[in-house]
């Protein structure tokens, strides 16, 4: 299994969390690449996501080999054989515990602020990472977080080599491990990117969680007047306080403006700090003609003339969410250099329908499909093998082409909200 980076990593490891939701968890991420991957996870399963700060202690002889780890609150778990073995003196154990608890302070200072750590006392902690070599870290992390009140303790992560997920399991009380393959040798290679995470991302992300799903929250929606070269076209526009992008809806049935699916993905864009704008590209008159929902170059032409009144209104950056034949004309219109798109998301879209075009667009494009949804299925294959920009494919697994089983709609939302975030608002 190869995974695009850590935020797909997440959003797949939180799909074989879903049975965790009932239980509350907390979610804690190992810094610094841990938590990137925990943020969907924690986003998934509605629960808060909080660091695990660990310091290993050291031998100081042979640094390598742990005798011990500290935590956060004071916490200290100690191997007395190691201690034993490694004929360690009191004054020894002390010395290291010293330096590493200064560095610990600062570390967690320097991740979490002035925020309180998140209180594990009595509940289920599910400890992330973005994937395991050795083992050690994961293993501290897990014993610390049991020592400071955790009742059950699950460590989850994407990759690890086989041995050392046998060799977890006697430090978690479940392992939830996404691939193991037996021809291991680094966690970077079963990544497309694995770019070192920095403090400021750790940040950020922690400092989104933190501020909870009404952070972002847009205000009601402005009913406009969208001018697309010279047709007005009814929509409702949403900029949450502080946005950072604008997300436009292309839905070729003239349905985006009242759709309830795209409404729900809209929520969750603005929760992200995305803003909106919901149109129809057809008038009322003109949606009863099938004929007009197919063709795609006019559908296209009034997204580039749309874009551009958006543009008059706001300098935010621009990004394309299309469904069905609307999702063939963001492709075509993204094509086109006067839209200046910055990314597009397909959601159970015909980007097939955009032919020729589909080699011309530049903006990255994310394709998500329901796994019984063959046919679309197929022709988005297709139409991946076209595109030369920056894409990928997601496969909701169950959902059919509408998304109405549970949970696949909230899938949707999580993955066009990480791509827009990521691509327009990094």
């Amino acid at each position: 299994m190869l995974f695009t980076d850590r935020s797909d990593a997440g959003e797949r490891l939180a799909a074989a969390l879903r049975p965790l939701e009932a239980a509350r968890p907390v979610v804690l991420g190992l810094p610094r690449g841990g938590v990137p991957v925990a943020f969907p996870v924690a986003r998934a399963l509605g629960a808060p996501l909080d660091v695990i700060v660990v310091r290993k202690l050291g031998v100081p002889s042979h640094r390598e080999l742990g005798f011990g780890a500290i935590g956060e609150g004071g916490v200290r778990v100690i191997s007395e054989d190691i201690v034993r073995t490694g004929r360690l003196t009191p004054e020894d154990v002390a010395a290291v515990e010293r330096a590493e608890e200064a560095e610990l302070t600062r570390r967690a200072r320097a991740f979490r602020g002035d925020r309180p750590r998140v209180a594990l006392d009595g509940r289920t902690v599910i400890v992330v990472d973005d994937g395991i070599a050795t083992g050690a870290t994961a293993a501290a992390a897990c014993q610390v977080v049991r020592a400071q009140g955790a009742a059950r303790v699950v460590l989850a992560v994407p990759v690890a080599p086989p041995d050392a997920v046998a060799w977890l399991r006697t430090a978690a009380d479940e392992v939830v491990c996404l691939s193991s393959p037996p021809a291991f040798r680094a966690v970077g290679e079963w990544y497309r990117d694995f770019a070192q995470t920095s403090d400021e991302e750790v940040v950020s992300l922690l400092a989104r969680a933190a501020a909870g799903p009404a952070a972002g929250q847009a205000p009601p929606a402005a009913a406009v007047e969208v001018d697309a070269g010279g047709l007005p076209l009814a929509g409702d526009l949403a900029l949450p306080e502080g946005a950072r992008a604008v997300v436009m809806f292309a839905h070729g049935s003239g349905s985006s403006r009242r759709s309830p699916r795209n409404r729900a993905v809209a929520a969750e864009l603005h929760r992200a700090g995305l803003g909106t704008l919901l149109f129809d590209l057809l008038t009322p008159a003109e949606e009863t003609d099938r004929a007009n929902v197919f063709d795609i170059g006019a559908l296209a032409g009034r997204l580039v003339d749309a874009t551009a009144w958006l543009r008059r209104r706001t300098p935010l950056p621009v990004g394309y969410f299309g469904a069905s034949t609307g999702a063939a004309a963001a492709l075509w219109a993204a094509a086109d250099v006067a839209a200046d798109v910055g990314a597009v998301v397909s959601r159970g879209g015909r980007p097939d329908l955009a032919g020729p075009r589909l080699a011309a667009v530049r903006a990255p494009t994310l394709l998500v499909v329901g796994g019984e949804d063959t046919t679309v299925l197929d022709l988005n294959r297709r139409a991946q093998r076209e595109l030369r920009c920056e894409n990928r494919l997601e496969v909701v697994p169950g959902a059919t082409h509408l998304f109405e089983e549970p949970g696949a709609l909230e899938a949707v939302a999580r993955l066009a909200g990480d791509w827009f975030t990521r691509y327009l608002a990094p």
